[in-house]
């Protein structure tokens, strides 16, 4: 019981180190936020900005990830 919680977390934490490792590096890597399909509306005194492209992406990923993962035991 605790050998495959203690796996579980491993494998939770080392997820949680690469996933903020391309958030904190990603920026440089892939223009996330800033592609083609994300809304910016601009006008005097007001700003909208809906990362719609970015958004369909991230999620398409992860719903692919977690899909396939055996964490959740499917």
């Amino acid at each position: 019981m605790l050998r495959e919680l203690g796996k579980t977390l491993l494998r939770i934490g080392s997820s949680l180190l690469l996933l903020g490792g391309l958030l904190w590096f990603g920026g440089k890597l892939f223009p996330l936020g800033r592609l083609p399909g994300d809304i910016l509306l601009q006008s005097k005194g007001f700003i909208f900005y809906w990362p719609l492209t970015t958004s369909l992406l991230l999620s398409l990923g992860l719903s692919a990830l977690l899909a396939k993962s055996p964490l959740l035991g499917i």
